[in-house]
């Protein structure tokens, strides 16, 4: 590592030291900056919960084709449940720092607002662990959006996925969230 390189990197620390003073450390960085995975080991296993949405735009027709069925790769409501739910399975090989964890139940569910052609997606995973599953659930929703916009791009590229985020959890040491309660 050159001294220029040591340097930004010293700055980037610091920066985040200062950025975070008031609050938890960042525990995914070790004493010097660097990533790495947090020790779970000695964490009580309970019970855990998170629920995340996002939305897929589109036109209100490409909506209208997906509700009928009649998009022609096939049932996209269905398909993309699935894709949530393997993709919720599968978060530590998305994310490089998520912890493989045990799910008790993956739910995603997908609420179409026709006259605002737009498809809301939501994710609620559970387990029984010693980490939380708010990556599940965001992994879950971004799955099935994509999935969404795979299965139909042939026949509105506008589309896009927006307001991806966490609603709530429950369980472990940092307590629990609600966005409705803390906005």
């Amino acid at each position: 590592m050159t001294k220029r390189d040591q340097s930004q990197a010293d700055e980037n620390r610091e920066g985040v030291a200062s950025a975070h003073s008031d609050r938890a450390p960042l525990t995914h960085l070790d004493q010097q900056g660097r990533a790495r995975m947090v020790d779970v080991g000695e964490k009580p296993v309970t019970h855990r919960l998170a629920v995340a949405q996002g939305e897929v735009h589109m036109r209100p027709e490409t909506l209208a084709r997906i509700v009928e069925g009649t998009v022609a790769k096939g049932d996209v409501l269905a398909t993309a449940r699935i894709a949530g739910i393997q993709a919720a399975k599968k978060t530590s090989d998305w994310i490089p720092l998520a912890h493989p964890l045990p799910l008790d139940a993956v739910e995603v569910t997908l609420t179409p607002n026709g006259d605002r052609g737009i498809l809301r997606v939501e994710a609620r995973v559970q387990t029984h662990w010693r980490t939380g599953v708010e990556m599940e659930a965001l992994v879950a929703v971004s799955a099935a959006a994509l999935t969404v916009y795979d299965m139909c791009k042939a026949i509105d590229r506008g589309m896009w996925v927006e307001a991806l985020g966490l609603l709530r959890k429950s369980g472990g040491r940092s307590g629990d969230f609600d966005r409705e309660r803390t906005e």
